[in-house]
């Protein structure tokens, strides 16, 4: 099947998600997340505003804060993202196709974060996501790779296999409302 009907398929199914499913499933993930290795030892966490139903991120900044990690956004430059340190939400703003970003100076090379967490469409049991078609994640992280690269998802954006290329950027971790599968 192309991305193109895999990428509309994920998501008709997210926007159906009612808002008590959608929070309490968003929990579970980052609680996931949270209780992973990864996320404890990481000390520069790279999250995501979400949109359009993405998991929600707002525990993982809260987590991350009270541990004194630091934490940034990406923010859109030209065609590719630049992560940008965030102390708190009031340091994001309207961005980029109407997305917040972050508004701070202090940016962060990608080859710096411990932790990236990235959003997607659909992502497979190898470590493939499947983003909006845009490629800025695949561009950013293609001129430094972080550490550790972490997909958020609900269950059903899980799928056996996605197509992929050969600029496609493959994840360490998935975590999702019901497993984390570590690559």
């Amino acid at each position: 099947m192309p991305k193109r009907s895999i990428r509309q398929n994920l998501l008709t199914q997210r926007r159906a998600l009612d808002t008590e499913a959608y929070r309490k499933m968003s929990l579970a993930v980052q609680q996931r997340l949270i209780d992973t290795d990864q996320f404890r030892q990481a000390l520069t966490v790279a999250l995501y505003v979400p949109i359009h139903n993405e998991v929600q991120t707002d525990a993982l900044l809260h987590v991350a804060l009270q541990y004194d990690k630091q934490v940034c956004y990406p923010r859109v430059v030209e065609e590719t993202l630049e992560f940008v340190v965030v102390r708190t939400v009031i340091d994001l703003a309207r961005g980029a196709f109407g997305i917040a970003e972050p508004i701070g100076r202090e940016v962060v090379a990608p080859e710096v974060i411990d932790l990236a967490v990235m959003p997607g469409v659909g992502f497979d049991r190898t470590g493939h996501r499947l983003g909006y078609g845009g490629g800025y994640y695949d561009r950013a992280i293609g001129a430094g790779r972080p550490k550790m690269l972490a997909g958020l998802a609900f269950d059903f954006q899980l799928v056996e296999e996605l197509p992929a290329e050969g600029h496609d950027v493959r994840l360490d971790l998935v975590v999702t409302d019901l497993e984390v599968l570590a690559f």
